[in-house]
């Protein structure tokens, strides 16, 4: 087909288009709908994924996160031994991980207990995070205001603290915290600095980090940072959990202890290591092993399959207008019989009859393609600026998009055209 050809199909396609305007108008809706929900869906679920590959990015690739749990009822033991459950890492553990396994930069031991701290009248619920010095070349944590622990506090058991972005908002209030004292179960810590909070990871799904089961944090808001030293001195190894049965004590040293490693791709061999170790000196399953690289790896492959799931879903809407087009073509060939018997007998051929056809399905679709992609674009943006949830809008997503549209109604145009070009031209002249 030469250019002018081409070129008066065109004028021709898209004057019969302006003609039913309302019609047209209608018809691109459905392609509008689905080139736009395909691309919102894909958005959506790409920023959430991203939200969640940051998040875990933060833990570190090279970190394996070792936690306390709680032993199965089958594994605690029973009779007199049962009034002391004594399970959890241990700081021996801690010191096996440094000594024994190559290649380790850094081991931190974590305590958490939940608790309340007052300043002046105000209180609130928080996590007190025992810990040492070196425990922000791991965690994703950053000191705003003066400084992280230091390796006087921890060898002396120092009564000082560094508190996280939330307990200043919600304890402190107006106030400047730093030198300031508060109270923790009967004892006083002087704040020496200020980090940024980290809640862990919001996203969901399988690659979601949970706080260590040892510890329930749900009525804490912020995290008070303190020497790990302090925290065994001042609280203690012991806890009651009560219940029904009447409640047990609980010896818990640990309940979290970080190894970075030197490189990312010892991670695994590490990881293998750690849990030949813990499965030699403990005899309970009373720990469990979490590895952000495999988390990564996960979420990765989780996107995949989210972005396939939501764009499946979303280009049913394009099928649905697909349907939509072939139905106003059929009907608009039915319409326009007598023009095709008239353009056959001035010698028109098959093949013209069927670019003709098909190039108002495609002018269709087209623009429903263009309008699409612009309100595709528009509704992320205003599903970020509503509801906080992030979106991202990758350059594959327009041309899948796109492309599908194009594809669609191709694909529902071919059969109208079909049907027009091999119409009888002597019945199509008798046509009424």
């Amino acid at each position: 087909m030469n250019y002018e050809l081409l070129q008066r199909t065109l004028k021709m396609g898209s004057r019969s288009l302006w003609n039913h305007r309302l019609r047209s108008t209608l018809t691109t809706l459905g392609i509008i709908f689905g080139v736009s929900s395909v691309i919102a869906m894909l958005a959506i679920g790409e920023g959430a994924s991203r939200e969640a590959q940051l998040q875990i990015a933060k833990l570190g690739s090279t970190n394996i996160i070792v936690k306390t749990v709680k032993p199965p009822e089958n594994q605690i033991a029973t009779g007199k031994q049962n009034s002391i459950l004594d399970y959890g890492l241990t700081y021996d553990d801690a010191t096996r991980f440094r000594e024994v396994i190559p290649n380790v930069q850094v081991v931190v031991p974590v305590r958490r207990i939940s608790q309340q701290a007052w300043y002046r009248n105000r209180k609130i619920g928080i996590e007190v995070i025992g810990t040492v010095p070196w425990y922000t070349e791991m965690a994703p944590v950053h000191v705003r205001q003066g400084h992280f622990l230091t390796d006087i506090d921890l060898r002396h058991q120092q009564g000082v603290c560094v508190i996280d972005e939330n307990v200043v908002k919600n304890l402190f209030m107006f106030d400047d915290p730093l030198d300031q004292y508060i109270k923790i179960a009967g004892n006083y810590y002087r704040v020496i600095g200020i980090v940024s909070s980290f809640q862990g990871i919001k996203a969901g799904g399988a690659f979601e980090l949970q706080p260590s089961p040892a510890v329930n944090t749900a009525s804490s808001i912020g995290s008070v940072y303190i020497p790990l030293t302090a925290a065994k001195a001042r609280f203690g190894e012991f806890t009651f959990q009560g219940g029904a049965s009447g409640g047990r004590v609980e010896k818990v040293e640990l309940q979290e202890i970080t190894v970075k490693v030197a490189s990312s791709d010892q991670v695994l061999m590490i990881r293998d290591i750690i849990e030949g170790i813990m499965s030699r000196f403990h005899k309970k399953k009373d720990y469990q092993i979490e590895v952000p690289l495999e988390l990564l790896r996960q979420a990765a492959q989780t996107k995949r399959i989210f972005s396939i799931v939501l764009g499946s879903i979303a280009a049913i809407s394009l099928l649905v207008g697909g349907i939509g087009i072939m139905n106003i073509m059929l009907a608009s060939v039915s319409e326009r019989t007598r023009e095709i018997g008239v353009r056959r007998a001035l010698g028109a051929t098959r093949h013209d009859i069927i670019i003709q056809f098909l190039s108002e399905t495609v002018l269709l679709t087209l623009m429903g393609g263009i309008l699409g992609i612009i309100l595709g674009s528009l509704i992320p943006y205003f599903v970020t600026l509503f509801s906080g949830m992030p979106t991202a809008i990758t350059f594959i997503s327009l041309i899948l998009a796109f492309g599908i549209s194009a594809a669609v109604g191709i694909a529902f145009g071919l059969y109208p055209a079909y049907r027009a070009a091999h119409m009888d031209p002597i019945e199509s002249l008798r046509h009424e």
